[in-house]
């Protein structure tokens, strides 16, 4: 048989009624009509039965105390507690959310570059710094060379027409400029 069939919305109705006035009694039976329907919609939007039950019993104390707000002409008893009991339980979860941006968000500001990639940030600047200081001691045709073909991406042809001179001319100022370039490297490490 339905609640409804039963006449249980009616008598919740009527305990909230007793409720709001004080009368422990009827929150004791008011309990006992609402307390699985509200365990069992705040399980629903929580998942979690630990927190459900803690979510639950928040419900239920709030009921207590707050009773007297129940407006009969605006629905019944056991809608008016299901709504207490759904908000309830969606504070909950958006309460958790925000905690869990807030922490994460707060190991991100704590944690700082992992000792590693500092040093490999540190030796990749001092690398481009003796990079720049060789490509500075060749001479501008083999620096423009070298610099457009391992800088810019182009190939040694597009070089050659880049430059406005032939092929076989790119080629000896690459090798040359690279030699220079190695030597100028070591010497550095």
């Amino acid at each position: 048989m339905a609640p409804a069939e039963r006449g249980e919305p009616v008598e919740a109705d009527r305990l909230l009624v007793l409720v709001a006035g004080g009368d422990q009694k009827a929150f004791e039976e008011l309990y006992g009509l609402v307390s699985g329907p509200v365990y069992g919609l705040v399980r629903r939007v929580l998942r979690d039965p630990a927190q459900s039950e803690e979510v639950a019993q928040e419900v239920l104390l709030e009921l207590w105390r707050c009773a007297a707000r129940f407006d009969p002409g605006r629905g019944t008893a056991l809608s008016w507690v299901l709504t207490l009991a759904h908000r309830r339980a969606v504070d909950r979860v958006r309460s958790a959310r925000a905690a869990g941006e807030r922490e994460e968000k707060a190991a991100r500001r704590s944690e700082g570059p992992a000792f590693d990639q500092v040093v490999e940030e540190v030796e990749s600047g001092l690398e481009r710094d003796w990079v720049r200081r060789c490509l500075d001691r060749l001479t501008t045709l083999q620096r423009q060379s070298v610099t457009l073909a391992y800088y810019d991406g182009y190939t040694y042809r597009e070089v050659a027409q880049r430059l406005s001179v032939p092929l076989g001319t790119v080629k000896t100022r690459m090798r040359d400029g690279l030699l220079r370039l190695r030597e100028c490297l070591e010497s550095a490490a």
